[in-house]
């Protein structure tokens, strides 16, 4: 019986490199026993140091595991995970356990709650005149806080950019705290990623001169409706789009409320995971899809700490059937997952087999991208598809490239350009990809037909 998923969607599952090379250990019949799947989860028992109860929810993939890691999903989900893709005649279909079916009712019961809040109305508010006493502090903490950074970035220029090469990244990093403290996180992060430039490639000077330029185009654009001088130039979805990259939240009710609805066939185009700068001990995961119907890209952010699950588990290298809800704003790209329709098929069960959409050559990707920008310019990752490129290597493979037909290439980033090649087989391929501005990150492959995820921890 199969669970709709393949051996790389598996892999894209993994925490880490350890846990995907360990999955792969377990995923043999002599390590499990009373292994079954019905239509609705897969189960097993492992034995390890005890005998520890592994299940797995189908409807969209969640694993639960006795064993003590706090890694989600740890070895054995994984190992339970390739036991039914490798070899499905090791896991017979049967009716739930007691353990597995208790599970599920729990975890159906809590996603009914989650979507009775998601449902219900936003509150109003208790004491009015308290919220525009903490708005007014807020806003005057935001606007101390700016006017030191733009001070501090004016004798940067003035003093001159060599300056920074040999200066720790403390530098950087008091400037983000203080940011903080004045209550602009949003802005912080923008400093935070100034530390990794100086120093960090030839061109590192215009580099760090352009995002010095992106901060200060937001400390202008955000003046110009944060003070009653002067006519209002910008619209409502830019006003949330500044105050956003500044630092204020919208709750879940506001986003509800004011975020367009799509709903569409995605293609879970694939993932990126990294550790967020401003905590050590949380992770960021970016899943990117785009509507087959819609035409437009969409970026689900969820967020880890101390390798706790996201709080949706989105596997990579398929279709979903969705209604997805965007954060209102200038450029509509953030969203979250607001109905997963009950007819719609497992991601595995839907793989990608259309023709890949995307610009046909890299100079229409860098116009589109130019267009996007001049709407929306702070936006550091982007989604890329192109249509039919070629990988590239020079140095004996210090370094890569993407090349179109017309001879114009893009730099790479990441590890996995030999995996990439490999599959290609130094043939024109449809890729999806995330970008930088500076490089692209390949997340997936098409060719002859088949979407393959390059990504994962294999």
């Amino acid at each position: 019986m199969g669970i709709g998923l393949t051996n790389e969607q598996v892999m894209a599952m993994a925490p880490d490199a350890a846990s995907a090379n360990a999955g792969k250990k377990l995923a043999i019949p002599r390590t499990w026993q009373h292994v079954g799947c019905s239509d609705a989860a897969l189960w097993g028992e492992c034995q390890g140091s005890a005998l520890y109860q592994v299940r797995v929810d189908l409807s969209n993939y969640g694993v639960a595991c006795s064993c003590p890691s706090h890694k989600f999903p740890c070895k054995h989900g994984l190992g339970l995970l390739l036991l039914a893709v490798q070899s499905p005649e090791a896991v017979p279909p049967a009716e739930p356990p007691d353990w597995v079916a208790s599970w599920l009712a729990k975890r159906a019961a809590s996603q009914e709650k989650k979507q009775e809040q998601l449902a219900k109305p936003a509150k109003e508010t208790a004491n009015p005149a308290q919220q525009a006493k903490r708005a007014a502090q807020k806003a005057t903490r935001v606007d101390q806080g700016l006017n030191t950074l733009e001070l501090w970035l004016r004798d940067l220029v003035r003093t001159g950019l060599a300056s920074v090469e040999s200066e720790s990244a403390q530098i950087w990093e008091q400037q983000a705290k203080r940011l903080v403290d004045a209550q602009a996180p949003g802005v912080a992060a923008l400093v935070r990623q100034m530390a990794g430039i100086p120093g960090a490639s030839p061109d590192w000077p215009r580099r760090l001169l352009d995002h010095m330029g992106r901060i200060a185009l937001l400390i202008q654009a955000y003046r110009q409706f944060a003070t009653a001088d002067g006519p209002l130039l910008l619209d409502l979805p830019m006003q949330d789009e500044i105050q956003r990259r500044i630092g204020w939240t919208l709750s879940q009710e506001d986003i509800t409320a004011r975020g367009e609805m799509v709903d569409d066939d995605w293609l879970l185009l694939g993932q990126v995971v990294e550790q967020d700068e401003a905590h050590s001990n949380m992770l960021m995961q970016r899943t990117w899809l785009y509507g087959v119907h819609s035409q437009r890209p969409a970026l689900i952010l969820q967020y880890s700490v101390m390798n706790a699950p996201y709080p949706e588990v989105i596997v990579p290298g398929g279709r979903l059937l969705a209604a997805l809800r965007f954060w209102p704003g200038a450029e509509l790209l953030r969203a979250r997952i607001e109905i997963r329709h009950p007819a719609s098929p497992l991601p595995g069960d839907a793989p990608i087999l259309l023709p890949l959409p995307g610009a046909p050559d890299i100079a229409t990707f860098l116009q589109a991208m130019a267009e996007r920008l001049a709407r929306q310019p702070w936006q550091t990752q982007n989604l890329c598809l192109l249509r039919s490129v070629v990988p590239l290597c020079e140095d004996n493979g210090a370094r890569w490239w993407l090349q179109d037909s017309h001879g114009d290439a893009l730099p790479l980033a990441g590890d996995n350009h030999w995996k990439l090649l490999a599959l290609t087989g130094g043939n024109p391929v449809a890729i999806a990809a995330e970008w930088d501005g500076e490089r692209l990150r390949v997340m997936g492959v098409q060719h002859e037909g088949r979407y393959t995820l390059l990504g994962g921890n294999e």
